[in-house]
């Protein structure tokens, strides 16, 4: 079923982060907020970039959007071969972002940053606000992708998101999604509090030395940074209510388990907390550019080997990803539609041969026909995937 067409590659690079590349003049924090000046989208430059290798700006180094960026570079890089003098003809290079507008941002305007994970609800309200241009016409997504969950650790003195109102909080570097969303959750919920925008081993101290109450990451669950903290740290996840309209219009309930923390978590113990969609955007590079085929040949690769993600090597997150699913109000990647529709029209053909070898095998009684056609085509299916050795 799937379309075979793997790039020969080995991951010989190291972390990159997209700090070290020049930015754009816009405040991340601010971007959403502005009102619509030409002058002010940022440009993506037409330097040259290496034609083998796509940028891929990600969360924070701790994040679960990190740990999913580099798990889609190693296994796209294992069992394949390099060319006579070791050039590779496909190379995904993970660039540390901040989760937020600045992976937005990155994607619109440097030159090496082919594609981000990034919140839906974000880039919707940029696309909105015309801050950026015409952001819309700009990105295209290649795939939906999964939750982002609320993480809001907070000391023992700490019992509720109302302990929070004067304390010092800290949400996040600036731009990130922890530091808008989280903003605006803590406003809507009416709990004013003293912020701090620091990176999360930073503010973990902090909260440690008694100088920050409570620090918040918006990450898919479970975060492996947070996953291996001690209950001797005597930290714990505070519950934040789904029942604002706001936070109904915007946002997704879900919960914190000990499956996900069984260190901070206790065993018949959970965590209500909100979270948000987050989908994998890329750049709309022209067709005819030299961007474009390295894009495309990304695409084919990752969803022709996208059964290999869902194994127990890798992120349980990637069991919520569904190729498949639309991201309304934008545009999806050609080459990822086409895709997607040669399967689906694969199918549909199958389901058509299937019809009419039903109709061809002689049945005397109409009670002989299978009584489930569809459980004996998902049978017939399976059955198909083992003889290709899928």
């Amino acid at each position: 079923m799937f379309t075979a067409f793997i790039a020969a590659t080995w991951l010989g690079g190291q972390v990159q982060t997209s700090l070290a590349q020049t930015r754009p003049s816009v405040s991340p924090s601010d971007a959403a907020k502005m009102s619509p000046r030409k002058e002010n989208a940022p440009r993506k430059e037409a330097a040259r970039a290496d034609p083998h290798t796509t940028g891929f700006v990600t969360g924070a180094a701790q994040s679960t959007e990190f740990a999913i960026a580099q798990d889609i570079a190693t296994t796209l890089a294992s069992g394949q071969e390099t060319g006579p003098h070791g050039e590779v003809a496909l190379r995904v290079l993970p660039m540390v972002g901040n989760g937020g507008t600045r992976n937005i941002i990155d994607i619109l305007s440097l030159a090496g940053a082919d594609m981000a994970i990034a919140p839906v609800l974000l880039a919707d309200r940029l696309r909105d606000s015309g801050t950026l241009g015409d952001v819309g016409n700009k990105l295209v997504y290649i795939t939906p992708l999964f939750v982002e969950e609320f993480h809001l650790l907070a000391r023992s003195e700490i019992q509720s998101v109302a302990d929070l109102a004067g304390k010092r909080v800290n949400l996040g570097e600036e731009g990130s999604a922890g530091a808008v969303l989280g903003r605006e959750v803590l406003d809507h919920l009416e709990v004013k509090v003293s912020e701090s925008n620091l990176a999360l081993d930073a503010a973990l101290e902090g909260m440690r030395k008694g100088q920050i109450s409570a620090a918040l990451l918006v990450s898919g669950k479970p975060v492996s940074f947070l996953a291996r903290y001690a209950p001797g740290d005597s930290l714990h996840f505070l519950s934040i209510p789904y029942s604002k309209a706001m936070l109904q219009r915007d946002y997704l309930p879900s919960t914190l388990r000990h499956e996900d923390y069984p260190e901070i978590i206790g065993v018949s113990d959970s965590v209500d907390t909100i979270a948000i969609k987050c989908a994998l955007f890329a750049y709309n590079w022209p067709t005819r550019s030299e961007r474009f085929p390295l894009l495309e040949l990304f695409v084919q690769t990752l969803f022709s080997r996208f059964p290999e993600f869902l194994g127990d090597g890798h992120h349980p997150k990637w069991r919520e990803v569904n190729l498949a699913a639309q991201l309304p109000g934008w545009r999806r990647f050609q080459p990822a539609d086409r895709w997607l529709q040669q399967q689906s029209g694969g199918e549909a053909a199958l389901r058509k041969a299937f019809g009419r070898f039903l109709e061809q095998k002689p049945i005397s009684n109409p009670r002989d026909r299978p009584p489930d056609r569809e459980q004996l085509f998902q049978d017939f299916m399976r059955w198909r995937e083992q003889r290709q050795g899928r």
